[in-house]
């Protein structure tokens, strides 16, 4: 019995390490993301010299508030509108022709037989290997030999081009559509243009949602292909805005100083007001998400 329960006692205090373990390292990673995010937001509610001189974390004022929202959006006669205008047409432009052609790929590369299938399946798991910035001189030669350099197009059609959705468009409809179910619409007649769009698709909803949100986020994010297709500040995207932003404030750059500069506490705002588009599609779109994750871990 005394042996029995020495290593009752062991296996609780490995237990117990482990657990403790674990919950110092979230505790770590918690501090680590939480701590700058809960500063920004109550940065944008503070002056430049309170920001300077009161405590990290206490709340500003209302008044402070409005001015820093103020001064933003008069920077440059409303430059600030303009970039997250672009960045909606960029960001929704590039999702939708993504859609339009990278779900019927995953389709086609999963459910249909063709030459060269396997050859393009591989060929899309080594283009997902290759970080997309060592893509962007390429593309910008090829889009600059056809004029496009400084149009929307010149932006929103690299964009698109997003073949990690493709392939986990492939792992659903490899994983989670029957073929049997397939098979039984074509003999009913239908074409394979028709079984995509009537059974499939509604099918694939969730995984829909989760490359439109990946391609979304992507899009809204992207920096270095903007900046280098863009070279009038009047195109830019929010994200390259930034960067005009950071040029006008005094405490990036000393020789900013003067009626146009920008505070911290509005550069803090601006950050804010760059993600919080992602984060409203996040919020509504959580239900699907995780439905999409979860869609092809079993097979049916």
């Amino acid at each position: 019995m005394s042996a029995l329960s020495s290593e009752r006692r062991r296996a609780n205090l490995r237990g117990w390490s482990g657990r403790s373990i674990a919950g110092v390292v979230v505790t770590l990673f918690v501090l680590f993301f939480a701590i700058p995010i809960v500063w920004l937001l109550f940065a944008v509610t503070k002056s430049a010299k309170a920001l300077t001189v009161s405590n990290p974390f206490s709340v500003g004022s209302w008044g402070d508030f409005v001015a820093n929202w103020n001064q933003l959006f008069d920077f440059q006669d409303g430059a600030v509108t303009t970039w997250i205008g672009n960045s909606a047409v960029y960001a929704v432009g590039a999702l939708v022709i993504t859609l339009v052609a990278g779900i019927p790929a995953g389709y086609a590369l999963a459910l249909t037989e063709f030459k060269l299938r396997r050859a393009l399946l591989v060929l899309t798991l080594v283009v997902m290997l290759i970080p997309s910035t060592a893509l962007v001189l390429p593309i910008f030669l090829e889009l600059n030999s056809v004029g496009l350099i400084g149009s929307p197009l010149s932006v929103i059609l690299p964009m698109s081009f997003f073949p990690f959705g493709v392939y986990l468009t492939y792992i659903y409809f490899s994983t989670s559509i029957p073929r049997d179910l397939l098979a039984a619409a074509r003999i009913d007649g239908c074409s394979e243009l028709q079984v995509f769009s009537r059974v499939a698709l509604p099918l694939a909803a969730p995984i829909v949602a989760l490359v439109a949100f990946f391609s979304f986020v992507q899009n809204w994010n992207n920096f270095f292909l903007p900046f280098v297709m863009l070279p009038s500040s009047d195109g830019y995207p929010v994200q390259v805005g930034l960067t005009s932003l950071l040029a006008a404030t005094p405490a990036f750059n000393p020789s900013s100083a003067g009626s146009d500069s920008i505070q911290l506490p509005t550069l803090a705002l601006a950050t804010i007001v760059s993600i919080l588009p992602v984060l409203i599609v996040f919020l509504f779109s959580q239900r699907f998400l995780v439905a999409g994750m979860t869609a092809g871990g079993t097979k049916e």
